[in-house]
């Protein structure tokens, strides 16, 4: 009787023992000029192993978009659009990370927030360099020597073209 109750407890052991797997979608998304500045950003929606929901978006900006953007480094910050400017935006491609590359990007946001101030650099450090960032530490490749730093829907197409296996 023994060996019959003792299997069920183990697999359930087992069971209960085994990692649990959940995955996050990671989009890129891009606005180009129009209504808006030109802006490059990511939305990270899905279920972690934990059961925590993530269902957000990143994005770096000037704290104030002004002239002064043009002539040196302003102060900058890590930004979350509303559902609406996200949804009026250009989708490019989409990901499924595991949590532990959800943590990854999480932390590189946590960098970016943190930078020392004036982080902002229109040439430098702006939303297209942030998403180029996550997008290479999710195992893509970008141009680093691109003209597009300042053009987000292009730097995207661009990213489409460098890695055949991205589907929008």
């Amino acid at each position: 009787m023994f060996r019959l109750i003792r299997l069920p407890i183990i697999a359930a052991a087992l069971l209960f023992s085994l990692p649990v797997y959940a995955d996050v979608n990671v989009t890129f998304y891009s606005h180009e000029f129009g209504e808006n500045f030109p802006h490059a950003f990511f939305v990270v929606k899905g279920k972690l192993g934990n059961g925590e929901i993530v269902d957000t978006n990143y994005g770096f900006t000037a704290v104030n978009v002004s002239p002064g953007i043009l002539w040196g480094s302003v102060k900058g910050k890590i930004e979350t659009s509303k559902p609406k400017y996200v949804a009026s935006s250009n989708s490019h491609f989409t990901v499924t990370v595991p949590d532990s590359k959800y943590r990854q990007l999480m932390a590189l946001v946590e960098k970016w927030r943190n930078k020392p101030q004036k982080s902002y650099s229109l040439n430098k450090r702006n939303c297209v360099h942030f998403a180029g960032e996550a997008i290479q530490l999710l195992g893509y490749k970008i141009n680093a020597k691109t003209k597009n730093w300042k053009k987000p829907t292009s730097f995207m197409r661009e990213v489409l073209a460098l890695n055949p296996g991205l589907k929008k």
